[in-house]
């Protein structure tokens, strides 16, 4: 008997119908044919389950006929829509390995990622692919397909080979590249079995759930909200990318009720003027993150309950929190099958309050990432010691919830204090002018660091670099306020939303910088009496 066959007598690793791509979706459309699984909100086309396996399995027939075999690595580079969605799991279906590009790489970081991706075939978009020009493959041979409608590589009609193997829920089911803001991107590989954990590690999602997908398919976050509805049977609305301005009329036209809300999304959706539609949805649970008192504000305001929790694309939401988190900027608590610490610099424990180094490890096997793609050092330093290791500074208290901090490399240190960007950020965005805002260390005269805030106001407002130090220093210590102000139209971020402050760093304090030293603004510790 071999391993595959015995390996189910552990009832914690789910059978391929239950996890892998093809039998899952051989199964759906066998008992939930007529089902709408994906509505598309930027045209209103629907396709059920049984529509969307037939087109799957007609894009595999295709892939097939161009070469693509069993665990080849295949690039797809292609906005949300029909064609990403049927590309990404005509992949897996042939048993090959799903690598989408973002969008927005180009020059160096493109031929990073491709290079690294080791993949023979591209699926791109027509006004994507001529990026390709002049990058230096090393002499690997890259075909490029374009993809501009529903018929480019489809054979209707058509069914691919079996695979050779079956394929298994410890299978690498694709290769997700981390966002690269503080160096080369780095291609985390994934199973099926680890993007599966992530459906079952939240809440409970329903067949009757329809999850809106507002992050890209290149991005674990738009993966992990597409397989978890897959999984439970449940449907999805793909958005091409987060709008504030037609946000509620595309969930009421689409039926979404759930979500996850990143970063400024919570924000720019608060700082819209209230109105009589406010709890005229159908939304009723959004994974908010991170938790800023907002995510209340939200709750209350639109009528829908809250959950947040921590993830990264190397995990599968090993930190999660309950219905309505009443603890103020909690990542919540290790969920079931989760072993969670925070450690100093020799992978000792810290105390409860003390902040170190988040790393975790799970009870199930593949229930992670399996390392870096074609990266065996990079792999060995976050898998040491048996641990993964996250790079984000966090906390526990005494009741074991467990705080984010800062990412390690984000942390700044001024005059013997370690501060938190995270934060400093939290009490900008707080500011009712300010629409997104990033804390960053910038070299001092006196050694050490300065704080550099950059930020960008909301649509119609100014932000007064005087006026808003003087709304901080009540809610912050003394050695927290921003020394230097920058005001942007809006901040830079990768296509995920993430703000690159690699670059903001890299422009340290430019000409249109305000310095609050410079103004006669003076701000020391307050001395008791």
């Amino acid at each position: 008997m071999t391993a595959a066959q015995t390996s189910w007598r552990d009832p914690r690793i789910p059978r391929p119908d239950a996890s892998v791509l093809r039998p899952l979706l051989d199964r759906r459309a066998r008992e939930t044919p007529d089902k709408i699984f994906v509505q598309f909100a930027a045209t209103g086309l629907a396709w059920t389950y049984a529509e969307l396996h037939r087109i799957v399995v007609e894009t595999a027939a295709a892939l097939q006929r161009e070469g693509v075999q069993q665990d080849d690595a295949v690039l797809t580079w292609l906005p949300n829509g029909p064609e990403a969605l049927r590309l990404w799991l005509a992949v897996n279906y042939l048993g090959a390995v799903y690598v989408p590009l973002n969008l927005a790489y180009r020059g160096t970081l493109l031929e990073h990622a491709v290079r690294l991706s080791g993949a023979r075939l591209i699926a791109g978009h027509p006004d994507l692919l001529p990026r390709l020009d002049g990058i230096d493959l090393g002499g690997a041979l890259l075909r490029r397909i374009a993809v501009d409608g529903p018929a480019a590589l489809r054979l209707p009609g058509e069914r691919p080979a079996p695979p050779a193997r079956e394929i298994m829920p410890w299978d690498t089911q694709c290769v997700i590249y981390t966002s690269g803001t503080t160096g080369p991107s780095k291609g985390v590989l994934c199973s099926y079995l680890q993007t599966t954990s992530v459906a079952h590690a939240l809440y409970a999602y329903t067949a009757d759930d329809r999850n809106m997908v507002n992050l890209p398919l290149f991005h674990a976050g738009g993966t992990g909200a597409v397989y978890r509805m897959l999984v439970c049977g449940g449907s999805i609305a793909l958005v091409e990318a987060f709008d504030t301005s037609s946000f509620w009329d595309t969930v009421r036209a689409t039926g979404t009720t759930c979500l996850t809300l990143l970063g400024a999304m919570v924000p720019f959706l608060l700082k819209a003027p209230p109105g009589p539609r406010d709890r005229d949805h159908t939304l009723k649970k959004a994974v908010v993150v991170p938790l800023s008192d907002d995510a209340q504000l939200f709750a209350d305001r639109f009528g829908v309950d809250i959950y947040t929790t921590f993830n990264m694309t190397e995990t599968s939401c090993p930190l999660i929190s309950e219905r309505n988190p009443t603890v103020r900027g909690t990542c919540g608590r290790p969920r079931e099958g989760v072993e969670a610490r925070i450690v100093d610099e020799h992978d000792c424990e810290v105390a409860p309050g003390a902040i170190g180094e988040l790393i975790v490890r799970t009870d199930v096997p593949w229930a992670m990432n399996h390392g870096y793609h074609n990266n065996p050092e990079a792999t060995a330093r976050a898998w040491r010691n048996g641990w993964f290791h996250t790079g984000d500074a966090f906390r526990r208290d005494e009741a074991g919830n467990f705080f984010f901090v800062d990412r390690m490399k984000d942390a700044i240190r001024r005059r013997g204090e370690n501060i938190s960007s995270f934060e400093v950020e939290a009490e900008l965005m707080a500011h009712p002018a300010v629409r997104e805002a990033a804390a960053v260390a910038v070299p001092s005269e006196h050694g050490e660091d300065e704080v550099l805030a950059v930020v960008a106001p909301v649509e119609g407002t100014t932000i007064d670099p005087a006026e808003l130090l003087r709304f901080l220093q009540p809610r912050m210590a003394h050695f927290m306020v921003p020394r230097f102000v920058r005001v942007l139209p809006a901040l830079p971020k990768t296509p995920t939303q993430k703000v690159e402050k690699h670059l903001l760093r890299a422009d340290g304090v430019t000409a249109d910088t305000w310095d609050r030293e410079a103004a006669g603004i003076r701000i020391r510790r307050e001395r008791l009496s």
